[in-house]
């Protein structure tokens, strides 16, 4: 199950989600996973990263922050998946979100 997050609600959606994971894209077309701090103002993410997302993002700047679940119930139980696009500003990225979803934790076996 998945429910869209408006772009003008993600400051809320947000608030409580401290760190995040960063996804890019390499020239290999592997996926670098890079665990980022959360700053979200202006509807801009900005996260610092390394030399290895930020090449990857020069070369292919639609990246995926996800955002753990932060609690049990509700919405706090689901993880926050936002595709954005990313722009390289001296050592870190802005990441200009384009859309936005909860998704349900996966069930426990």
């Amino acid at each position: 199950m998945s429910i869209i997050v408006d772009i003008p609600d993600l400051a809320a959606a947000v608030a409580d989600r401290p760190w995040g994971y960063l996804l890019t894209v390499g020239p290999d077309l592997d996926v670098h996973v890079l665990a980022v701090g959360r700053e979200y103002e202006g509807g801009l993410f900005t996260v610092h990263t390394g030399r290895t997302a930020r090449a990857n993002a020069t070369s292919r700047p639609e990246v995926t922050l996800v955002f753990p679940p932060v609690g049990d119930e509700g919405r706090a139980a689901m993880s926050l998946i936002v595709d954005g696009t990313a722009r390289l500003l001296d050592e870190h990225l802005s990441i200009e979100p384009r859309a936005a979803v909860l998704h349900r934790a996966a069930p426990v076996a």
